[in-house]
């Protein structure tokens, strides 16, 4: 109980701020619609179910006329039936996609915000593929959520709506018992109660593992396809270091972890299958068995024994919606399980970062100063004692240092984003750019690239053809409609170029570099630090 307490509280907090949004009106509404036409098609098989006492009547009285009656009845009903199954499905939809879209937002803010993501990736391993995540767990979770909520309403309705009906068709059971006559009213409701019940304890015995099982599933269906991913970002180093075998070895050890745990899931699977399938095909000619002794006896027709064996299999399904419904079930706990991780690491990141801030960055007028700046690894390995520092608008300074002494760390926390250490880092309140040892291209049109961090159009087309000629990519600046995976078409030293094409067109006052020319031969790299020199002579470098 207590598994199932936790599960129903972390289903809680995923489930309650949409509908208590700013879209909660518009949500409700929709999600009321559709209890509507879920309730009509509960009362549609209800009328069914009426139907087939008399239609069956029908033919063992060979009633001519009411015969063709019913089919004319049936007629207008399956119609009724099929357009509110329809649209029941289309708003579901409709509904699936708005709540997935408001989801989505919010994680978007939850994961980037606050630069949560990157301190995400330096302390906490354990969450795995947050794309993954955001991607395909937010979809299966509002998938899920909506049509087994739905799924469970209906058969809490259908049992209510046929229970009366299979109590009424069901008589009484008399037999002897001890030297005495028994009688069980309604003893076909009581029958349809403990099958379920039998089943559903069943059911949950033999699948139960299967929650761990999908939950391992998804995490190694990420993992192999962000190793596949990777490999093709980076082909080219791939190519050039001849690594093709072990990059082999490597995506074939990561399909063997998906296969593997797939067969434990096929097993577990077939396992429960053999039960649910021999349960459902029990469950057909059971209603029959139990109530032929009546239809025998001459106590109801034929109409009356198929309207007994529908009510019994509408009582008896609904009673094993657990059954039915278990694969999706250990699949649905499994995805809130790794949704609701991600969410508790998020906030483990937002909480670090409030309560133990580490460096401070203030915005302040006039030159950057460091103020009793120490530098941290992320296990708390110190990296640099603490210094001041302090530089003034228009200076050009150099740092230099053997490889692994903190250049780059201190360059992020220059930049604000090093979260691990302390002192202050006061930055001034006009345009700051940072230009790290690789530059970020995103997958888009050559503008993007060029107006990166800003927005296309933020410059007009002449700016950044005369940006890309100046830093020497002339062969591109009539190309800026073009869409590409630019990271993996330009080379290193084309890539650090568009980022001092970038400078060029933002002019900034303040510019870092982080070995921002590694990539350039000594040539274009006195040419990129002259052309800074000229653009922009009063930029602090």
């Amino acid at each position: 109980m207590r598994i199932i307490a936790a599960f129903l509280r972390d289903l809680w907090a995923l489930t309650r701020p949409y509908w208590f949004s700013e879209e909660r009106w518009s949500a409700r509404a929709l999600l009321a619609v559709i209890v509507s036409f879920n309730l009509g098609l509960v009362y549609l098989e209800v009328l069914f179910n009426r139907w087939q006492n008399h239609f069956y009547n029908s033919l063992q009285n060979r009633d001519i006329n009411a015969f063709y009656e019913l089919l004319l009845y049936f007629s207008f009903l399956a119609a009724v039936f099929i357009a509110v199954a329809v649209y029941q499905s289309y708003l579901n939809q409709m509904l699936q996609i708005r709540w997935r879209r408001w989801l989505t937002e919010k994680y978007f803010v939850a994961w980037i915000a606050n630069r949560t993501y990157y301190r995400m990736q330096l302390t906490d391993g354990g969450t795995d593929n947050p794309d993954q995540r955001i991607a395909d767990d937010l979809a299966m979770f509002v998938d899920r959520t909506l049509n087994l909520s739905l799924g469970l309403l209906s058969a809490v309705v259908t049992l209510f709506s046929f229970l009366a009906i299979l109590w009424a068709l069901s008589g009484a059971l008399e037999f002897t018992f001890a030297g005495e006559v028994m009688r069980v009213e309604g003893y076909m409701v009581w029958v349809a109660l403990v099958y379920a019940i039998f089943g559903t304890w069943l059911a949950h015995a033999i699948g139960r593992p299967l929650v761990g099982l999908n939950f391992n599933q998804q995490r190694l269906e990420a993992n192999f396809r962000f190793s596949l991913v990777r490999f093709r970002e980076n082909a080219e180093s791939i190519a050039i270091y001849h690594g093709e075998a072990d990059e082999i070895r490597s995506l074939r050890r990561r399909f063997l972890d998906v296969m593997g745990n797939w067969w434990a899931i096929m097993l577990r699977q077939k396992k429960l299958n053999w039960f649910s399938t021999g349960y459902s095909q029990v469950a057909i000619i059971f209603p029959y068995l139990v109530a032929a002794p009546r239809y025998f006896s001459g106590q109801i027709q034929l109409g009356g024994l198929m309207q007994t064996a529908s009510a019994f299999g509408q009582v008896q399904g609904a009673l094993s919606w657990f059954i039915t419904a278990y694969a999706q079930l250990a699949d649905w706990k499994a995805t809130v399980d790794r949704l609701t991780s991600f969410l508790a690491a998020t906030e483990r990141a937002r909480v670090a970062s409030e309560d133990h801030p580490g460096i401070i960055t203030d915005i302040k007028d006039g030159a950057v100063r460091v103020e009793q700046l120490r530098l941290d690894l992320p296990d708390g390995t110190p990296l640099l004692a603490p210094f001041n520092a302090s530089i003034s608008e228009g200076e050009k300074l150099l740092v230099t240092g053997p490889s692994g002494s903190g250049k780059s760390t201190l360059f992020r926390a220059l930049a604000g984003i090093w979260p691990f250490g302390k002192g202050v880092v006061r930055h001034p309140a006009s345009h700051v750019l940072f230009l790290p040892q690789k530059p970020y291209l995103t997958v888009g049109t050559l503008r993007e690239q060029v107006s990166y961090p800003s927005a296309p159009g933020t410059f007009d087309d002449a700016s950044c053809r005369a940006a890309l000629t100046d830093c020497g990519l002339p062969h591109l600046a009539d190309r800026l409609d073009e869409e590409q995976h630019w990271a993996q078409r330009l080379s290193g030293g084309e890539q650090q170029r568009i980022a001092f094409a970038r400078v060029l067109l933002h002019q900034p006052q303040w510019l870092f570099l982080d070995e921002a020319t590694s990539s350039l031969d000594e040539a274009s790299e006195t040419r990129m630090y002259r052309l800074l020199q000229e653009r922009m002579p009063h930029t602090t470098v």
